[in-house]
């Protein structure tokens, strides 16, 4: 099949590569010219576990093509992906220009009938709003065209988004006409991935739903954490308690410092925003996302608690990343301790595996700000260890090492890797999250 995919984020960049693994003639669309060319030469912008040889290896096959040129590739696919980044709004919202851009664009070029499949995360109606726009477009040109507007919401975790394309544990395909629906279905069925059929609107929430409830069992389990640290309790007893619960599971039932990431607080900030221009109460989702902004200044009212002032002191900061196996940064916790040591004069010496040169494009260059080659350089000299990503090569650090390299032996512990009790048998002062010695 013939498929455009417009966006080369990390949906329409896994999106395309994997369609064209499974056999389709892709083109991928993206306005930035870098992006495409590193593309071309068979460079994957972003960092994802298996992305790198698909690409390498379906450009050698010539079944995939990067290009800017977006007339070209709306004339090529009879399946037109939009996979555009919808970013939060100042107020909330999902920004759709994007969206909204590469629709008018379809409407103006399109020269044959074709199925436009909403990939991009959208608020309930974008569809319809979709349809319309390329329909005004097209009756601007007199055209006869056919065409249909389909919702096909992604499920990727970022770290694992290759896997999860090619082995889905299902897929959603919301469209309005069951011959459309049984035509987007074909797409996929060489993935032999349960389908999950339904209206287009229903697809479009389905989306947050998802995303939504995720969050709830973080923010839930650190709510719970709060209670087990004024009770004298362990939150890691409790999760292992609760999550043997079948009808619970211990999926995103982690205490930490905080959720980040391109989905999670876009998607609760949308459905909150959703329910607000409905006119729609939203206690739930509220919550959800106080109690993350909370947990994200958690580490740092600690440094403040443990050493007062902060001015001059350096911290040891152990990833960045807002999670595992990803480069990405966005709304990552990081950050936002990041950004607070700054503002009281501390400095931090920082290290992730694969983040640092994000973290050096967000940044910059900064006196305050030491990007350093490894873990171990980044404790040289420091006041306490912190840890915010539970990346592996963390979890079985060599502690002697650690204590001879910090001023003192703290380590503040975003993401409960360690045992209490073994760090108190090693002499090290240790904060866990809802942990109990």
């Amino acid at each position: 099949m013939k498929i455009t995919v417009f966006g080369t984020g990390y949906v329409g960049l896994v999106t395309g590569i994997c369609l064209a693994e499974i056999g389709h003639n892709v083109v991928c669309v993206d306005i930035n010219a870098d992006k495409i060319n590193m593309l071309q030469q068979g460079k994957s912008p972003i960092y994802e576990r298996g992305l790198d040889e698909l690409l390498t290896n379906n450009l050698a096959a010539k079944r995939i093509v990067f290009t800017t040129d977006g007339v070209f590739g709306i004339n090529h696919g009879d399946y037109l992906f939009i996979a555009v980044g919808t970013p939060s709004a100042n107020d909330g919202s999902a920004n759709l220009q994007y969206v909204y851009a590469v629709a008018r664009d379809i409407g103006k070029n399109l020269n044959h009938n074709a199925i436009i499949v909403n990939k991009s995360t959208v608020p309930v109606g974008t569809g319809d709003k979709v349809k319309v726009i390329i329909q005004k477009e097209l009756d601007k040109r007199k055209s006869s065209i056919s065409f249909d507007v389909v919702s096909n919401p992604e499920f990727l975790k970022q770290g694992d988004a290759v896997k999860d394309f090619m082995k889905s544990d299902r897929i959603i395909i919301g469209a309005n006409n069951e011959e459309v629906l049984k035509k987007t279905c074909d797409v996929y069925e060489p993935i032999k991935a349960k389908i999950v059929k339904m209206d287009v609107r229903s697809a479009e929430l389905s989306k947050y739903a998802a995303n939504a409830f995720l969050a709830t069992k973080i923010s839930f389990i650190n709510e719970i954490a709060q209670f087990a640290e004024s009770f004298g309790a362990d939150i890691e007893r409790i999760r292992e308690g609760i999550g043997s619960d079948p009808r619970i599971g211990y999926d995103f039932l982690h205490a930490g410092c905080g959720y980040g990431g391109s989905c999670f607080p876009k998607d609760v900030n949308a459905l909150i925003w959703m329910a607000r221009e409905h006119g729609l109460e939203s206690p739930l989702f509220n919550a959800v996302e106080n109690i993350n902004l909370r947990q994200k200044h958690l580490i740092f009212n600690r440094l403040k608690k443990r050493f007062g002032d902060l001015e001059n002191r350096t911290i040891a900061l152990w990833g960045l990343a807002f999670k595992p196996n990803t480069d990405d940064m966005r709304d990552a916790p990081s950050k936002v301790l990041l950004e607070s040591l700054w503002r009281v004069g501390a400095k931090v010496q920082a290290y992730d595996p694969v983040a640092m040169s994000e973290a050096e494009r967000i940044y910059g260059k900064r006196d305050d700000f030491k990007v350093c080659k490894n873990s171990t350089e980044a404790l040289e000299n420091a006041d306490a260890l912190v840890i915010i990503t539970e990346w592996d090569e963390f979890r079985h650090p060599d502690f002697a090492l650690i204590k001879t390299k910090l001023r003192e032996p703290v380590i503040l512990d975003g993401r409960n890797l360690f045992s209490p009790r073994e760090m108190e048998d090693l002499g090290v002062e240790y904060y866990g999250i809802g942990r109990k010695k």
